[in-house]
C-alpha cells in the first residue's frame, strides 16, 4: 500500500523497510531479534545507500480515448491480462463502437471528470465508466447505474483508498426503483447469487473499477493488501412489490429519496452471516432469532465501530418474514429498535480481539470514561457485561429481497468509517424510453 501511494503521489523510489514476519504472532524476544538483526539495518541502509532506480514501466498509461491494441479475441485478452487491466476472467474487448453505445444513455460529456480515486489517484471519468462497464459485460443500457456508482465512489465518505485494507472487505452495491423492473435484476429467488446479467455485470464493474482506477490489485501489486480475500458481491435488488404490498418504505424512501427515484448505495461488507431462519407468527419470534445470528456475524468486529465513530450494519429479510412481522404491527423503526436493544457481545470479547487487530489500548472503560458510549447498553459493571452492537437503530439498513416462500434473512456487516453507505440518484437521459425500447427491439432480433 505505501508503494502505491508513494507512485500516485509521483514519488518514486521510496525505500521501505519490511518486518520480515507477523508482529503480532511474534513473542516478545523474536520481535526484539527481528528489529536487531533486520529492521533496523534496512532502515539504517535505506537511509544511507543510494536507492536502485526503478524498473521503467514498458508503456504509458493509456490516454482518453487511445486505441491500445488491435488484434483478435484471444490478442485482445492476452494483452488486457499483462497489463493487469483485468480480474482475470475473460473480458468483453471495450471497442469504439461499444463504448459510444453505452455513451448514448446519458447526456454528460465523456470527458466530465468525477473524480480522483486513490490509492493511485486516477481521474475517474464518464468515458472510462463506460469502457470498464463494457469490459464487466454490462449492457448500455445499464450505464445510467454505472454512473451513479461512480459518483458515490468518488464521495470522499467512501473512503476507496480504504478497500486494500487487511480485512478484504468487498463492495456491495444495494439498487432501489422501477429500474429493477426496468432492467430485470433478479430480486427473488437466487438474489445475491451469480446468474443474472444486471445483477452480475454490475456487481463485477465495480470490482473492476477498484481495480483499473483506484488501482487495488493483488500482488504482485501492492495496491490491495486484503489478507483473506472473497469474490465480488452481485448487485443487491430491493423487491419493490413485495415493500409495496406490506406497507412499508422502500429502502429509496429510507435513503431520503423519492418514491418514483431510482437509485443505488454503494457499502463496504466485511463479512455476511450464516442463513438465518426464523419462524412463528409474531414479529418478537423472528427477530429474536435474527438478533442472535445477527449479533454472532458482527461480534467483537464492533469494537471498531466504536474506534472509529461509524457502523452501518445491513439486514436483508424474505418477503415472508418482512410481511409477518408487519402484519404484528411492527414497522421498519421497531425492527431497527429492536436489534438494536437486542444485538450483543460481550464486552470481555471485544476487549480481547482489538489488541489482536492492532489497538493495543483498547478497553471498554476507556471509552466509557471519555463519553464515547452514550447509546450503547452496559448490561452490568461486571466482566462479562454485554454491550449492544447496532447502538444506533437509525443506522442499521433493511432490504426486502430474496425467495418470497422461505423464512430466511441474511445480514452483512459493514466496515466502519471504510465503505460507510453512499447513496446517489440514477439520472436517466432525456430519451430513455425510445433508447430502451430500442435495445429490447435489439435482443429480441438477436434471439
Amino acid at each position: 500500500m505505501s508503494r502505491a501511494v508513494s507512485r500516485g503521489l509521483g514519488i518514486a523510489d521510496v525505500p521501505i523497510a519490511v518486518y520480515p514476519g507477523v508482529i503480532p504472532t511474534d513473542s516478545e524476544a523474536v520481535l526484539e531479534q527481528k528489529v536487531r538483526e533486520h529492521l533496523a539495518p534496512a532502515v539504517i541502509a535505506s537511509l544511507t545507500e543510494r536507492a536502485v532506480a526503478a524498473k521503467k514501466i514498458e508503456t504509458a498509461e493509456p490516454v482518453p480515448h487511445e486505441i491500445v491494441h488491435s488484434g483478435d479475441l484471444e490478442s485482445v485478452q492476452e494483452f488486457f491480462s499483462a497489463r493487469g487491466w483485468t480480474d482475470g476472467l475473460p473480458i468483453i474487448p471495450p471497442t469504439r463502437q461499444r463504448v459510444q453505445q453505452a455513451l448514448r444513455f446519458t447526456s454528460r460529456d465523456p470527458d466530465e471528470v468525477i473524480g480522483v480515486l486513490a490509492p493511485e489517484f486516477r481521474e475517474s471519468t464518464v468515458w472510462n465508466v463506460a469502457v470498464n462497464g463494457v469490459m464487466a459485460g454490462c449492457r448500455p443500457e445499464y450505464f445510467p447505474v454505472l454512473l451513479a456508482i461512480a459518483d458515490a465512489l468518488a464521495d470522499p465518505q467512501f473512503r476507496i483508498q480504504d478497500a486494500g485494507s487487511t480485512p478484504a472487505w468487498e463492495p456491495l452495491v444495494v439498487i432501489s426503483g422501477p429500474l429493477v423492473k426496468e432492467l430485470e435484476f433478479n430480486f427473488g429467488t437466487g438474489v445475491m447469487r451469480v446468474g443474472r446479467q444486471a445483477n452480475s455485470s454490475i456487481g463485477r464493474f465495480v470490482r473492476m473499477y477498484f481495480r483499473n482506477m483506484a488501482g487495488l490489485r493483488i500482488p504482485p501489486s501492492d495496491s490491495d493488501q486484503g489478507a483473506i480475500g472473497y469474490s465480488f458481491n452481485v448487485a443487491l435488488a430491493e423487491d419493490d412489490d413485495a415493500v409495496t404490498s406490506i406497507g412499508w418504505p422502500s429502502y429509496r424512501e429510507d435513503k431520503g429519496f423519492a418514491r418514483e427515484d431510482s437509485i443505488v448505495t454503494v457499502r463496504s461488507v466485511v463479512t455476511i452471516s450464516a442463513p438465518i431462519y426464523s419462524g412463528g407468527s409474531t414479529a418478537a419470534e423472528h427477530l429474536a432469532t435474527i438478533s442472535e445470528i445477527f449479533g454472532q456475524a458482527i461480534g467483537p468486529w464492533f469494537y471498531l465501530g466504536l474506534v472509529f465513530g461509524a457502523w452501518h450494519p445491513l439486514l436483508v429479510m424474505n418477503p415472508s418474514i418482512a410481511r409477518t412481522i408487519a402484519a404484528d404491527d411492527a414497522d421498519k423503526d421497531a425492527v431497527r429498535r429492536y436489534l438494536s436493544e437486542n444485538v450483543k457481545t460481550a464486552a470481555t470479547s471485544l476487549e480481547r480481539y482489538a489488541p489482536q487487530v492492532g489497538h493495543t489500548d483498547f478497553t471498554i472503560e476507556q471509552y466509557k470514561q471519555a463519553g464515547r458510549l452514550p447509546s450503547v447498553s452496559l448490561e452490568s459493571d461486571g466482566p462479562e457485561q454485554l454491550i449492544r452492537t447496532i447502538p444506533d437503530p437509525a443506522n442499521l439498513d433493511l432490504v426486502v429481497a430474496g425467495s418470497p416462500s422461505r423464512n430466511q434473512s441474511r445480514a452483512y456487516v459493514q466496515n466502519h468509517n471504510q465503505g460507510v453507505p453512499t447513496s446517489r440518484k440514477v439520472v436517466l437521459p432525456p430519451n430513455w424510453d425510445e433508447l430502451l425500447e430500442e435495445q429490447r427491439d435489439l435482443k429480441k432480433g438477436r434471439e
